[in-house]
């Protein structure tokens, strides 16, 4: 039997436009807009509504799915007790993607827009992993800033209509970035300012000066679509939509109430506005996030296909949850409101939701941009208290390891990085030599000078390739319990 689906609770031709939001992937349809849409249909805020964009040729597909079908979104919650669908309808159109971006920057500079968001990857801002800073040397950001009428990038498309609004007088829109990293705000004004260096110093001053960037934390674990999410959507009689948004019931954003220009009133859909953003981000990002990596590759490793079988596994379990409680809890600063024990297990609960069916392999993916995110600052947190982090620098080794490019039962891992042919060539070399994984300095910074990183380092990787990453961890399990 056909289940039903929430119809909308609002006239979406009471709709205008007050954000353009950068990056129309599954994150930003389950989160952001399911909050705008709540507040539309309590009668609120219906002068903010979306108007999607991107930059990408991978936008230009999506653009083409959903306006076939006006817009709207399938939001399908995988609740254990039951899944539950609503057609999103808080974007109202979605922009054209062009090469210089033109429709892009005039939208932008439309004075009914107070808000650009985005949600572009945590590798999507130009930042070098050694130095945690703006990298004005990569090559999209040299050829915008040496053509900035015709920006390809989305900060350049960003400063080109903040450039045309100050030569008109109107206010600057508000820049909020909706990307799962430390401090999003702050590293989305170092990319826009950084860039408007290279090429107009008066512009970029101005920016700095005149422009908000609120910073805010995300949460919500939102899997690719395939064809077991399409056929979920066709449960509900939805066949005909070929990009339905699967998602767990949790969701949180919390945001720093830093909007000049005028935001909607998401306090009344659950959003927390507070000064204390970068405390929840560091619980969510070394918690949850970190919490991501230190169950991937051991479940990549063997050839474990699903987030919740990891969880079932006793091992990986118990792996995460002892280096989660001695090695991550300890260093997370206090957190208004928050219990990070209550927390952790909250982490542990979602990770185990079968209906969600998140893949290892999602989890795996990108680990040269997420592992100096998410784990090395926790390794290197514990160092500086002069603690050996077995547990993360396992973790670590396991990463290494997974790039050698086989698993355990000695099948082909399939690139799941960008930086794959480099990570394989590294983690080949540190089978003989794991100090040659720790020489990658824009990942792992000064840690192969730290001789008890290095040794712990090498430690963890031998034990790896010599009893396998099961093994290890009990290994690590046993020695922890001694200590």
């Amino acid at each position: 039997m056909t289940q039903a689906v929430a119809p909308l609770a609002y006239d979406r031709a009471s709709l205008t436009p007050g954000i353009v939001h950068i990056g129309l992937g599954n994150f930003h349809r389950a989160h952001m807009a399911v909050y705008m849409d709540d507040l539309f249909a309590l009668g609120e805020g219906h002068d903010w509504a979306i108007l999607g964009a991107g930059v990408r040729a991978t936008d230009a597909a999506m653009r083409e799915v959903l306006k076939a079908q006006g817009c709207l979104s399938t939001v399908i919650e995988l609740d254990p007790t039951g899944k539950r669908a609503r057609r999103i309808g808080s974007m109202i159109d979605f922009l054209p993607v062009q090469d210089d971006n033109a429709a892009l920057i005039a939208a932008m500079s439309d004075p009914a827009i107070r808000i650009v968001s985005l949600t572009v990857t945590e590798g999507g801002y130009f930042i070098d992993p050694a130095t945690g800073l703006f990298d004005p040397t990569q090559s999209e950001i040299a050829a915008d800033a040496a053509n900035p009428s015709h920006p390809k990038t989305a900060f350049g498309a960003i400063l080109a209509a903040l450039q045309a609004r100050r030569a008109a007088g109107t206010p600057p829109f508000s820049v909020m970035s909706c990307d799962n990293l430390p401090g999003n705000g702050a590293v989305t004004k170092a990319a826009v300012v950084g860039l408007a260096r290279l090429f107009d110093l008066a512009l970029a001053d101005w920016v700095a000066t005149h422009v908000a960037f609120p910073n805010g934390m995300v949460d919500r674990i939102t899997p690719a679509t395939g064809p077991r999410e399409r056929a979920i959507a066709a449960d509900f009689g939805l066949a005909d939509d070929p990009v339905p948004v699967t998602c767990e019931p949790f969701r949180q954003w919390v945001l720093e109430d830093n909007f000049p220009a005028g935001r909607p009133p998401l306090e009344k859909v659950g959003v927390t506005f507070t000064p204390h953003v970068h405390a929840f981000e560091a619980m969510k990002i070394r918690i949850l996030n970190g919490g991501h990596a230190i169950i991937a590759y051991p479940g990549g490793l063997q050839a474990i296909e699903y987030v919740h079988e990891a969880m079932a596994d006793p091992t990986i379990r118990a792996f995460l949850d002892r280096v989660e409680t001695e090695e991550i809890l300890p260093i997370v600063p206090p957190v208004p409101g928050q219990d990070l024990t209550v927390y952790k297990a909250l982490i542990l609960d979602r990770f185990s939701n079968p209906e969600i069916a998140d893949t290892e392999r999602r989890l795996c993916f990108d680990g040269s941009n997420r592992q100096p995110k998410f784990i090395i600052p926790s390794i290197r947190d514990n160092l500086d208290l002069g603690l050996v982090p077995h547990g993360l620098i396992l973790s670590s080794a396991l990463w290494c390891r997974y790039c050698f490019g086989t698993d355990e039962a000695g099948q082909k891992i399939a690139p799941n990085d960008p930086a794959w042919d480099r990570l394989t060539a590294a983690a080949a070399r540190a089978k003989a030599d794991p100090a040659e994984w720790l020489r990658m300095r824009d990942i792992y910074g000064d840690l192969a000078d730290r001789p008890d990183a290095a040794l712990a380092f090498a430690t963890a990787l031998h034990k790896v390739w010599d009893m396998g990453a099961k093994a290890a961890m009990q290994d690590y399990l046993a020695q922890a319990q001694g200590r």
